[in-house]
């Protein structure tokens, strides 16, 4: 006959592993998550450094092309404040809010798709 004693030490020694390996699959997804949130920062301070210097090389050009030293910059200037009255008029959008939504979802949780496929 089974001791109660060794039941009881087998069932908490189970129970202990499985707590230890939730802690470690939950500390696995974290650091995942925060990769990749790092990751997205730094993609987003390097687009907008292209992004100056794409702006700036065009506003130098239309400056050169106009032959006048503010027009190229105040045209470039004028395209953003455009695209900003777009976005400020679409803010509203539940299509746009849901595509920004399921990208950034899909990039910062891909690790558990791509897992979960396996």
């Amino acid at each position: 006959m089974l001791n109660l004693g060794e039941i009881v030490q087998t069932i908490k020694s189970i129970v202990e592993t499985r707590i230890q390996l939730i802690k470690s699959e939950i500390q696995d997804e974290f650091v995942g998550i925060l990769s990749r949130l790092i990751l997205l920062v730094i993609m987003g301070a390097l687009t907008l450094l292209v992004f100056l210097f794409l702006s700036l090389s065009l506003a130098f050009f239309i400056s050169q092309v106009t032959q006048s030293p503010y027009l190229g910059f105040l045209i470039v200037a004028l395209m953003y404040l455009l695209i900003v009255l777009i976005l400020y008029l679409t803010r509203d959008s539940h299509s746009i809010q849901d595509q920004i939504n399921s990208s950034l979802k899909s990039f910062i949780f891909s690790a558990k798709r791509e897992k979960e496929d396996e």
